[in-house]
């Protein structure tokens, strides 16, 4: 029925011709929230900001930092030097990018005032001081093998944190793109500074409507966010080319655990129990996932390869639901928030229909992608499902699990406070090696598998699907946008 609707949407759109011009298309499903890096979050938006703005630091493919704005040494296991590369790009307005615009922008995060979400990351920052227009000194609270990791925001002008300029609609970078205008809602216009190349960035909710794009060439590629049939559907077409990666995305539930009933380790124990993620995996993600146990993947070198994801195990399930007391005659009520994405929309149905078969009733809360994630970040839930993406350093563990990092401060959205998962963290961070971290780190991962503020699902792989005429673009593990710098029109 869905591939007859397509088809008949494909008719109705033949009269329709492909924009004339030689602009890149890419289309996505949910749209930038915030292009200042200094407090963006949400996926899309930090793929984006890799574009606009250079960083510090970034990451080899084993994860390891290198340098990327700016090279360092360590002169003290607290002491470390930064020196911007002599041949850095300015900014896109013609100023060029001093030690001093550093230090603006993470003074500026390390400010409680302005409420960065980045700052509980950051707080080992003990002063900052500028040596001259390349060099700038950090001075930490404590040693940190991972601290260079730890300088990933885009650098923003300091002349636009004074002026308070709005960042967060004008974009003003020295990345390898340079923001031309919002023409329309959903629709992003950058230029590649390289060669002048315009890409445009588009918002297409439905991932049907996405398919039809591209068929008609109103779209040139489409990253992530279809559903396996759409998929085999794009498969067969002559000319079409879609392509898989392995992918380091980690989707969860995430909990309450404030709510009274949530809190429960029981409850969240149950659902985990009752959630068949190979079934899901087999018949939604068209096997294009790997079961998680962790938010770290276990190849990574902090990550856990002992643990085991909560198996599925409905007769379990409805053991700690009766221990919690509910039973058939007492049913579990609870409520679970979701985006309007379909993809995740058809996932959460699924997930209900999992639940009701060991007795929990979930009523399901779909909203447009602004107001699910401010609720989110607001605690305005029991249960709702996401993704962690582009994960690098473990730090990650600190922002979204210990007690200091409730939004806005950081990612702790569930409200866990659970003191022996604040001592390992504390652990971690004071370790003196990289291997002292990683088995500290592990040892978080498997506290986290025990109080269970989140039901691990899988990792994601990546999938893109370009048109013929569309070359260049390779999939990074991360699911980031880097590749739109070589993606290029193809004449024949």
């Amino acid at each position: 029925m869905r591939f007859g609707l397509l088809m008949c949407l494909v008719i109705a759109l033949a009269a329709c011709a492909p924009p004339p011009d030689d602009v890149i298309r890419l289309g996505i499903a949910s749209a930038p929230a915030n292009l200042d890096p200094r407090f963006a979050t949400d996926a899309t938006s930090v793929r984006i900001n890799r574009l606009l703005y250079r960083r510090l630091v970034d990451f080899d493919a084993r994860i390891r930092p290198v340098a990327s704005l700016a090279s360092w040494q360590v002169l003290a296991p607290d002491h470390y030097r930064f020196s911007l590369a002599p041949d850095r790009a300015a900014f896109h307005d013609g100023q060029p990018v001093t030690a001093g615009d550093v230090a603006a922008t993470y003074r500026f995060i390390l400010d409680p005032d302005n409420a960065s979400p980045h700052r509980s990351a950051l707080l080992l920052i003990r002063r900052i001081e500028v040596l001259d227009d390349a060099t700038l000194d950090f001075f930490l609270e404590r040693p940190d093998p991972l601290f260079p990791g730890y300088l990933v925001t885009g650098i923003v002008p300091a002349s636009a944190i004074r002026d308070s300029h709005a960042l967060h609609e004008q974009p003003l970078g020295s990345g390898p793109f340079r923001f031309l205008d919002w023409p329309e809602p959903g629709r992003l216009r950058l230029e590649r500074i390289a060669d002048g190349q315009v890409i445009e960035i588009l918002r297409v909710g439905d991932p049907t409507v996405r398919v039809l794009k591209l068929l008609r060439g109103e779209v040139d590629l489409l990253q992530n966010d279809l559903p396996a049939e759409l998929l085999g559907y794009l498969d067969r077409q002559d000319d079409i080319t879609v392509n898989h990666g392995p992918g380091s995305n980690f989707a969860y539930i995430g909990f309450n655990l404030e709510d009274p009933v949530t809190r429960d380790v029981r409850i969240r124990r149950a659902i985990a129990h009752a959630i068949d993620r190979a079934a899901i995996i087999e018949h939604v993600l068209a096997n294009a996932a790997k079961p998680a146990a962790a938010l770290l993947p276990p190849d990574h070198w902090a990550g856990n390869p002992d643990l085991e994801p909560v198996h599925y195990a409905p007769q379990q399930a409805r053991r700690l639901l009766a221990a919690a007391g509910y039973t058939d005659n007492n049913p579990l009520l609870l409520e679970y928030k979701t985006s309007t994405d379909p993809v995740r929309l058809r996932i959460a149905t699924i997930i209900q229909q999992q639940l009701a078969e060991v007795g929990i009733r979930m009523k399901l809360q779909s909203y447009d992608w602004g107001t699910f994630y401010g609720d989110i970040k607001a605690g305005r839930f029991q249960l709702y499902s996401l993704s962690w993406v582009g994960i690098k350093t473990p730090d990650i563990f600190r922002y979204a699990f210990h007690s200091e990092s409730l939004p806005p401060e950081g990612a702790n959205r569930g409200r866990l406070a659970d003191p022996q998962t604040d001592r390992l963290l504390e652990a971690a961070e004071k370790a003196a090696t990289l291997d002292a971290q990683a088995a500290s780190y592990r040892a978080v991962q498997a506290r986290l598998l025990e109080v269970l503020p989140y039901v691990s699902l899988w990792y994601e792989d990546h999938v893109v699907a370009t048109r013929a005429g569309i070359a260049g673009y390779q999939l990074a593990r991360d699911g980031n946008y880097d590749s739109l710098l070589q993606v290029r029109h193809v004449r024949h």
